[in-house]
């Protein structure tokens, strides 16, 4: 029995390694792709109309990706589709770097699920929250979370480092511009291309126990008060997600590239920057969920991290908008794991892909929709627009939340 406990607990733990590192190389590509395609965008000649539309094209083709696996549920294995979604968003993504055209561009983002978001928040995410719990034991959980998102924004920060390769090219190369971002969208592809060998190693044991005993998969059933608590939760993150949707990483990226005419190298070593920070904000948000319980450290971090981002809005330099700005990133991250810790933790274990699908799901419809209107906002009314609308959104989805959610605890806070 001692072996047979030993031998679960390492697949166990090769499954939670194999999916951090999926996650850490998924999330550079995001990286990558979320400070190049709003400046990409931009030396295409694009307007701001047009690169608002190509953005939320390929944030709505992940929200159809994330309603694809809630539908689906557990009928379908949970390593297949990992790995056709990373095959599909490698494939399709490289056509980015074959066309100027706005249409095709348009096509491109959507069916290859283009996140310029430049933080992970695909259909993949959602599996592996479903899976990620079920390799630790609850008092790990929370912990758990704190890595996985430690790590995907540690990609995150990589991913927007790499952005400056062209630059330390020789001239010779004809790396320069153009050639250079293309070349950038080739790096992107073969990232997303290597979770598939990650995915490929995983063990059954993160599937449903179903499946497992290959026995038929019944419909699942959902609590009422399970269904309660989601739908009520999601309508809240959709408002947050609507203003996140104001503040992608490529609307940021061609905010800074705008407004303050600097290169692209130097904007993705303040995303570099700005992902360390939400990479080491992730332990302070597991320390202090301990000490004052999850929706308080949702909140209570989230809304100086909006405060800070209208500052950024009004900043007369792009030194003093960067200071800002990386204090804005200090804080903004560290409702990630603890809002991922408290989804799972106030539904049954049979009932996790259900709540991750759903909260995702909306969450990426709410990304879907702003872009657009960010940039007609920023073509016809001012750059700064969009910061402001997105803050002022997440200020009253934080007051909200505190209000509906304090008196509702995770089993360790009771």
């Amino acid at each position: 029995m001692i072996l047979i406990n030993k031998s679960k607990f390492l697949e166990y733990n090769a499954d939670r390694y194999r999916i951090y590192t999926a996650a850490f190389l998924r999330a550079s590509a995001t990286g990558l792709l979320g400070v190049l395609l709003g400046v990409y965008l931009a030396d295409l000649k694009l307007d701001s109309l047009a690169v608002g539309f190509i953005i939320g094209a390929g944030l709505a083709g992940g929200a159809l990706a994330a309603l694809i696996v809630t539908l689906t549920g557990d009928r379908i294995g949970r390593r297949f589709r990992l790995i056709f979604i990373a095959g599909l968003t490698s494939v399709i993504g490289l056509g980015a770097a074959l066309t100027s055209s706005p249409i095709l561009l348009s096509f491109i983002s959507f069916f290859g699920m283009l996140n310029g978001m430049g933080r992970d928040r695909s259909a993949s995410l959602i599996l592996e929250q479903a899976i990620l719990p079920s390799t630790v034991s609850p008092q790990q959980r929370t912990q758990a979370f704190a890595w996985y998102n430690v790590l995907q924004d540690a990609g995150h920060a990589i991913g927007g480092l790499l952005v400056g390769i062209p630059a330390l090219l020789p001239a010779a190369l004809g790396l320069v511009g153009l050639p250079g971002y293309r070349t950038l969208l080739v790096i992107y592809a073969l990232m997303n291309a290597a979770t598939i060998i990650m995915y490929l190693g995983l063990s059954s044991k993160v599937e449903a126990e179903n499946l497992n005993s290959r026995q038929a998969l019944p419909k699942q059933r959902i609590t009422k008060e399970t269904k309660r608590v989601v739908w009520k939760i999601s309508s809240l993150f959709f408002i947050d997600s609507l203003g996140g949707g104001f503040l992608t990483t490529a609307l940021l990226s061609y905010f800074f590239f705008q407004r303050f005419d600097v290169s692209l190298s130097e904007i993705g070593i303040l995303f570099f920057g700005a992902r360390a920070l939400n990479a080491l904000s992730h332990f302070g948000a597991a320390w202090l969920a301990k000490h004052i319980g999850l929706v308080n450290t949702m909140v209570f971090t989230h809304i100086p991290s909006s405060l800070l981002l209208i500052t950024v809005a009004f900043a007369p330099s792009f030194w003093i908008a960067s200071i800002l700005f990386l204090l804005r990133e200090g804080l903004v991250e560290m409702d990630v794991p603890t809002r991922q810790s408290y989804v799972m933790a106030v539904v049954k274990p049979d009932e996790r892909i259900f709540a991750s699908s759903v909260t995702n799901l909306v969450r990426m419809g709410g990304w879907a929709i702003a872009p657009s209107f960010a940039g007609m906002m920023m073509s016809g009314m001012a750059l700064m627009v969009p910061l402001i609308i997105g803050a002022g959104l997440k200020i009253g989805y934080d007051i909200a939340l505190w209000a509906n959610f304090r008196k509702v605890k995770p089993p360790e806070e009771r």
